[in-house]
């Protein structure tokens, strides 16, 4: 007896099944200023909450739904939460959820042009309209030689960078002589994809820092002298823009001319400031991008579009498709041989991808420019004021200069002080604040930028702090 096929919820099942889990999520989202930030469970406490076994026959999907209220809610960290700020914000909007939603129930996978055609084409142009939207390098646009691409983080998309840089300059034969160079308050992605490159930690060098935990370009051109005179070969330059510790901006132009005259690779990360760029008075932090080969920001930071976004440009895509290029003969169709397309499994390390763009399209037609610039200023005014109410806070100091809506801040007396500080701070329940070390001191950050925070909400932490430090 031919085996029957599984039992799928019919049309109107699975109708009332969305219409509870959008009603679910609207109510997780209106309510979720009265929950706590930090969930209050240890570990291992959700797993051993959960079913042991696979049942034998499916269960109706409202014991689904409640069993993800009463065993999976409580365990999360609200990343929507007003009060959370630490990391860098995870984004999130009712238009990029719906776009989610399209993307999942279309369910295609969007390898080649050939897989989908409305996937790659939207997507090379929604990239697009991220250079007019953020007054990006024209030499980054899909019609010329460059291009834009969707990848799943800024860590993934650095990858990329490193990969072309490393094959641009000689590739397996040469790899021993190349070196890359990096501010020492880079993202600690850069150090994990030069390793999986294939490059020995030896090859990373970690330039010094100015006094705002900017790349110094002295150090830089100094370092990559040295190298030269020794015989070996400067392949890539990762400058950052909004550095993970303290949001400093490394100086484009300076570095631009280090590497061009190394002959090196240049990659920009805004993985987090990058979305400032939509409104014109932060541009500046840009000046000198017009040289970099390569540049990523992520609108699932700051954007209103959830994870994962991550906007990666490159000023000439053919490095980028020799190193990633593998074409075996069941991708092989006549529209890729044809060369008129992109198929954008070439662009990045994965073969599958999803269907990205239209949760950022949705967004960037459903707010608009007024709206994207709105939610960039609101939160850059209210970082503005609690930068005043933590300056005449005589208990703390400021420990970098304030970069956009990111604070670092410490406590005068000292480290152990601004520990505990951070534990009370955050065993409120209201706000969740994450901590680094600058120049060797414990300091607390504050990232404002989520979806539903607002200057009312950055008081509160303010008055917290007085209360607290």
């Amino acid at each position: 007896m031919p085996a029957e096929p599984p039992s799928h919820l019919t049309p109107e099942e699975f109708r009332a099944a969305g219409h509870a889990t959008i009603d679910w999520i609207v109510d997780y989202l209106a309510g979720i200023e009265g929950q706590p930030v930090s969930p209050g469970v240890q570990p291992g406490q959700v797993r051993a909450s959960l079913p042991d076994t696979v049942p034998e026959t499916g269960e109706p999907f409202a014991d689904l739904l409640a069993d993800v209220e009463r065993l999976i809610a409580p365990g999360i960290t609200q990343w929507q939460h007003p009060g959370f700020y630490g990391y860098f914000p995870g984004n999130s909007s009712p238009p990029a959820v719906l776009g989610e939603l399209l993307s999942a129930g279309f369910g295609v996978q969007g390898m080649l042009w050939s897989t989908s055609p409305a996937c790659t084409e939207l997507e090379s142009h929604v990239l697009d309209l991220l250079i007019d939207l953020c007054g990006l390098p024209d030499r980054f646009r899909s019609d010329g030689p460059g291009g834009g691409v969707i990848q799943d983080s800024a860590s993934s998309a650095s990858l990329c960078a490193v990969l072309a840089a490393r094959d641009r300059a000689g590739g397996a034969a040469a790899l021993p002589d190349l070196r890359v160079y990096t501010s020492s308050q880079s993202h600690s992605s850069i150090e994990k994809d030069v390793l999986v490159a294939g490059f020995g930690a030896d090859q990373l060098r970690s330039i010094d820092t100015d006094d705002d935990y900017a790349m110094d370009p002295v150090a830089l051109r100094v370092a990559v002298e040295a190298d030269v005179a020794a015989g070996l070969i400067p392949c890539l330059v990762v400058a950052t823009v909004g550095t993970t510790s303290s949001g400093a901006f490394d100086p484009l132009p300076e570095i631009a001319e280090v590497a061009t005259a190394a002959g090196a690779w240049l990659h920009v990360d805004a993985a987090w400031a990058g979305s400032a760029a939509v409104c014109p008075e932060y541009r500046g932090m840009l000046a000198g991008l017009e040289h970099a080969d390569s540049y990523v920001f992520n609108p699932h930071k700051w954007l209103l579009t959830n994870f994962d976004c991550s906007a990666f440009f490159i000023a000439d895509r053919k490095p980028l498709l020799n190193s990633l290029s593998v074409l075996p003969e069941y991708l092989r169709n006549t529209v890729s041989d044809s060369g008129d397309v992109i198929d954008y499994r070439d662009w990045q390390v994965p073969l599958g991808r999803r269907f990205r763009s239209l949760k950022l399209w949705f967004v960037l037609r459903s707010y608009g420019v007024e709206g994207l610039r709105a939610h960039i200023r609101h939160h850059v005014e209210a970082a503005e004021r609690l930068t005043g109410r933590i300056s005449s806070n005589p208990r703390l100091r400021l420990a970098a200069p304030v970069s956009l809506a990111l604070l670092c801040f410490s406590h005068v007396d000292g480290d152990a002080a601004g520990e505990e500080l951070l534990a009370a701070l955050n065993a409120t329940g209201e706000v969740l604040l994450t901590h680094t070390r600058l120049s060797d001191r414990h300091v607390l950050r504050v990232a404002i930028g989520g979806s539903r925070t607002t200057s009312d909400h950055v008081d509160r932490l303010a008055d917290l702090l007085d209360e607290l430090a």
